[in-house]
């Protein structure tokens, strides 16, 4: 069955033990708690990014970032093309150099350093194998290059191929395999140097959607047995919910926020990061009390407190946590204007004073229906209103 705590879809087994976001939990008297083994305020910061600027040709694509990238981490940055996630990336792993700031590998600078001295390996999206050689011979092109002994080479590609689950290929020629086997290759070759960081520029770009879904949890768990960090590039927030112990959700060379899946989805900062990730409904509203919101010319109990008295405010509340009631019990009532089928529920907007709200919804309504709309304490997340201009 699936249970929906707190704006998280989790499949739940038969031994109470919970699946979400990849992440493992324990379902017992109604509440959940994460039993994953990362904890962000725990682990040992392995790389900092300290006030990272790149120009390109007059056109600043970082604006002075700071980051803390933790030992064991799998860290996804996440936003739309020309966010500066990928020139990040590069800096990191030495192609590119900053206009300014520091890259800093366990408190000392590796900005001198060459890339083939840093203690980072990038896997890209387009693998960049060598077409005349096999597969034994494109992962083992490392340890050759380092004289590593033929034995040693040996055990190491045939652990390499274990892991990916390519046992038995590597005689073969990487033309002939699919995009999914070429990308492993690519992973086996990168981390049989045994990197301490993982660099991954949108490796899951080029495969169809099935293959590209497989990869994510394979990934999750390379990255869970070799027990290193991987940052991970991408602009698909399916990629990032799923295999990211964190998230860094960018936008024009800025950092907007950073949190773990969880806290990204259900407590974003600002309006960019609530529709980057996932949809939302986002209503102007006013914080009346701690614990009291009006919108909609109603007043509603939340969570959220801290906020001043009367306060303008943003309230985001996702399609999934808005519920359709008969309207003679409803604050909120509005007439249906579509519904579309997305297979595991219906698509429903509603049209309230002239707004648009999205709600996802297994009971179907009709087009027409007058209808009241609803929705828990714990499901409507307060921003602060973000200044224009």
């Amino acid at each position: 069955m699936k249970l929906f705590k707190k704006k998280e879809e989790v499949n739940i087994s038969m031994d109470n033990t919970v699946t979400a976001n990849n992440n493992v939990y324990l379902f017992s008297n109604n509440k959940i708690k994460n039993t994953d083994n990362f904890n962000r305020n725990q682990a040992k910061t392995l790389l900092e990014i300290r006030n990272l600027s790149k120009e390109f040709n007059g056109n600043i694509v970082l604006k002075g970032i700071n980051l803390e990238i933790k030992e064991n981490e799998f860290m996804t940055f996440l936003g739309p093309s020309g966010c500066g996630k990928t020139t990040t990336l590069r800096i990191i792993a030495g192609f590119d150099e900053p206009t300014s700031g520091d890259v800093v590998f366990e408190g000392s600078s590796i900005l001198n350093l060459p890339p083939y001295e840093r203690p980072v390996n990038t896997v890209f999206q387009k693998y960049a194998l060598f077409p005349h050689m096999n597969v034994y011979d494109n992962i083992a092109f490392g340890l050759k290059m380092m004289k590593t002994h033929n034995d040693e080479i040996k055990d190491k590609v045939l652990h390499m191929l274990k892991m990916v689950k390519l046992e038995g290929f590597e005689h073969r020629n990487v033309d002939s395999l699919s995009g999914g086997q070429q990308q492993r290759v690519a992973i086996a070759r990168a981390l049989i140097l045994e990197p301490k960081v993982l660099l991954l520029d949108e490796p899951l770009g080029a495969l169809d959607l099935k293959l590209r879904q497989e990869m994510q949890y394979e990934l999750k768990e390379m990255q869970r047995k070799v027990g290193i960090t991987f940052i991970f590039v991408t602009h698909d927030q399916e990629e990032a919910l799923t295999m990211s112990d964190t998230i860094v959700v960018m936008r024009d060379g800025l950092i907007q926020q950073v949190g773990s899946p969880i806290e990204i989805y259900n407590e974003p900062k600002n309006r960019y990061v609530a529709n980057f990730i996932g949809e939302s409904n986002i209503i102007e509203g006013t914080m009346i009390e701690d614990y009291k919101v009006k919108f909609e010319n109603e007043v509603f109990d939340c969570i959220d407190r801290g906020f001043k008295p009367n306060q303008d405010i943003d309230v985001v509340i996702r399609p999934e946590d808005l519920l359709i009631i008969p309207k003679d019990n409803a604050k909120i009532i509005g007439v249906v204007e579509s519904v579309i089928f997305k297979g595991v529920h219906y698509e429903i907007c509603v049209i309230v004073n002239g707004k648009e709200y999205v709600i996802h919804s297994t009971d179907r309504s009709k087009v027409g229906d007058i209808v009241g709309l609803d929705v828990d304490a714990e499901d409507i997340h307060i921003m602060e209103k973000e200044m224009v201009g």
